[in-house]
């Protein structure tokens, strides 16, 4: 044996039989071996000929390797030998061997040439090998792996909150007196809006705060006009523990009128500017606010609601509207409030891309811990720039405008989403952040290279998405063309956030959804609330000190061990990732086997020619369900249905090909760029197919 070949076997207690259900399928390699983020088949196996697939390699000394890969040897049951498909020397062979007891012996061999010795030494190669064969033969047993075995979660301990508030600048020397007054302003109103933006008042009066189309706000003006609208809505009645709706779209007023609740102890109802009139008028008479804040676009839907509140304007177009912010405030002073005794809650509308949105009430950070937990994952620093386009009114735009008060940002408030005004706006202000919903990125994407050219980026270092599920191919697109500066948080308007995938993650594992922030955990658990074996699909349950209060109709999250569903689907691999495969409510049993239609989502949008594409369930008389397809072509792509299923064939299960395939024009999605899946099985939806 050459000096440079080394090899490692481990017994399992299952049938080589069973043991080839893993090692016969290379997409689940990363479930099971830690040092493989990413295996994609791109040509099936087939005659007697192995398959060939894109692989990611994170090895333990070195940097992600990225190459093809092709099985030169394919014997199903007994051995496989990879290589690359561009011969540099590299190979490694798994052999399965009948062992007692109807066990297997895995027999695995690695060959590196001298100039690639130094990623894998001898010792890591057979502790990873043993580690394999452990979590292959748990996997095929069906029992959970046991603690110690499992990814680790990062404590939030005071030490690695403190070193990451002073990296970020959060905690930064100043002059004494503004020191106290910031830290006075924190102690009386703690983590709130209300809060920070009276401490950053303190500790940077004069420093730009809030910016739109048509205003520029320092801390201090936001503070006092916040103050002024609290104490005018006091002497119009308004008392802590009273509602104030808010439909706008993200400007100045807004975040002011979000502190003056805030300051009030009034919850303030958060309402989607994509609802239906009827829907607006629901919201409003389940939760009864005394008033209700509302851009004059949408001053008809608030004109035709019965009832006796206050109507004002946030954002006037014309001179005959509802009395205006500016209106009401002037002349009042900008006295500060005393704290009460409650602390006004947000309230935010979740998604209703499956039915009725719900109401959610939003929990109180808990100092400045909760905000060290997405700092310690995304480098944000003090004084950044940033750009929000994602609505205000949405999980994902609230945490940018609550992250960004933590870490005294600017924040340009973007009303309407046009890809190029938002290149506009980085290039002017130099702005460093962007948080968008992935539809935005798609939409910046489909930019022409010379309309993107007009623009100096140079500043932008972070673009942070949520919202919805971000395909591979945007991910690894966008970063190609704009750099490695896109972080991917998954997470709920029930558990805040679950995950975030650095662009290092995004790298090494396009459609991952990255890893626990300190102080959060994730379990993947089975129907009956325990956890799952590794490898194995189950329910997202995640714990933090963000989980939200509650649903104001009373409505119950599944709960177990002190962690919420998310309501989605997914696994993680052997390096603790997570990943996403669907929603609970989506999955399909077609011919007794569970699918999910993310990973049809995206397959389909990998095939040339494909621009976007949904997949939902429909009933099937022999099968029980199946997939169906929607799917928007590029401009000028030419496919048929048949070129799908036979594409999806050669890449996944015969169950998970869409038996009904449509082309779209467009899908149909709701105000934060979510499909509206539910529409899609409405048969008025127009398809061609």
């Amino acid at each position: 044996m050459r000096d440079d070949v080394v090899q490692a076997s481990s017994i399992l207690g299952h049938s080589p039989g069973q043991v080839w259900e893993v090692i016969g399928d290379p997409e689940s390699y990363s479930r099971f071996v830690a040092e493989i983020s990413w295996c994609e088949v791109r040509q099936s196996a087939e005659r007697g000929r192995g398959p060939k697939c894109l692989i990611r390699l994170e090895p333990r000394a070195g940097k992600l390797v990225v190459g093809e890969i092709e099985a030169r040897v394919w014997r199903p049951g007994e051995h496989v030998v990879w290589c690359g498909v561009e011969d540099n020397g590299n190979w490694v062979s798994v052999e399965l061997r009948q062992a007692p007891d109807n066990g297997t012996e895995l027999v695995a061999q690695l060959m590196l040439p001298a100039r690639h010795a130094h990623l894998v030494s001898a010792a890591s190669f057979k502790r990873s090998v043993r580690a394999v064969a452990r979590r292959i033969d748990l996997h095929l047993s069906g029992r959970a792996a046991s603690p110690q075995e499992e990814p680790a979660h990062t404590k939030a301990t005071t030490l690695h909150t403190a070193s990451t508030l002073i990296k970020a600048g959060v905690l930064a020397a100043a002059r004494p007196d503004k020191i106290a007054k910031q830290l006075t302003s924190l102690s009386q109103w703690g983590a709130t809006v209300a809060g920070g933006y009276t401490a950053n008042a303190a500790r940077v009066p004069e420093e730009v705060a809030l910016h739109d189309e048509r205003n520029v706000r320092t801390f201090k003006q936001t503070a006092d006009r916040s103050n002024q609208l609290a104490n005018a809505l006091a002497a119009r009645g308004v008392r802590s523990r009273d509602r104030i709706a808010l439909l706008c779209r993200n400007h100045a007023t807004m975040v002011e009128s979000l502190i003056a609740c805030s300051k009030l102890g009034v919850d303030a109802i958060l309402l989607n500017t994509g609802l239906s009139a009827g829907a607006v008028a629901d919201v409003i008479g389940l939760h009864k606010p005394v008033a209700v804040l509302a851009d004059d676009e949408f001053s008809r839907v608030i004109a035709d609601i019965p009832g006796d509140f206050l109507r004002l304007s946030t954002w006037p177009e014309t001179e005959n509207g509802y009395p205006t912010i500016d209106q009401l405030i002037a002349g009042v002073p900008a006295t500060k409030l005393k704290p009460v005794d409650r602390i006004g809650r947000l309230v935010v509308l979740t998604s209703g891309t499956s039915g009725t949105p719900k109401s959610a009430r939003r929990p109180t950070p808990k100092g400045l811990a909760t905000s060290a937990a997405m700092l310690d994952r995304i480098p944000l620093h003090s004084g950044d720039r940033f750009v929000v386009a994602a609505p205000l009114f949405h999980s994902w735009g609230l945490a940018g405008m609550q992250i960004g008060m933590a870490v005294r940002a600017s924040l340009s408030l973007v009303r309407r989403f046009d890809a190029e005004e938002i290149l506009r706006t980085i290039a002017e202000h130099r702005c460093g952040v962007l948080f968008a919903v992935p539809i935005m990125l798609q939409r910046i994407l489909d930019l022409p290279e010379r309309v993107r050219a007009r623009y100096d980026l140079s500043s932008l270092r972070i673009v942070a998405s949520s919202g919805s599920a971000l395909p591979g191919t945007i991910v690894t697109e966008f970063m190609d063309t704009f750099g490695d500066v896109l972080y991917n948080f998954y997470g709920s308007t029930e558990v805040s956030w679950a995950s975030i995938a650095t662009p290092e993650d995004l790298r090494a594992a396009p459609t991952t959804a990255g890893r626990c922030p300190p102080g959060t955990r994730v379990a993947i658990l089975d129907d009956d609330h325990n956890r799952v074996p590794p490898g194995w699909e189950g329910q997202i349950f995640v714990g933090n000190d963000m989980l939200f209060e509650g649903y104001t109709d009373g409505a119950s999250v599944p709960r177990a061990e002190e962690l919420m569903a998310t309501g989605d689907v997914g696994y993680q691999d052997a390096s603790g990732r997570l990943f996403v495969t669907g929603r609970a409510d989506e999955m399909i049993v077609s011919g007794g086997e569970n699918v999910s239609p993310r990973p049809v989502e995206e397959a389909i949008v990998a095939l040339p020619g494909v621009h976007e594409a949904a997949v939902i369930g429909v009933p099937d008389r022999e099968f029980g369900q199946r997939f169906a397809a929607y799917i928007v072509p590029k401009r000028g792509a030419r496919m048929s249905a048949e070129d799908v299923r036979a594409y999806i064939h050669r890449r996944l299960a015969r169950f998970a090909v869409p038996r009904d395939v449509y082309f779209v024009e467009e899908l149909p999605r709701n105000a934060t760029g979510k499909v509206l899946k539910r529409l899609l099985k409405d048969e008025t939806w127009p398809i061609d197919q």
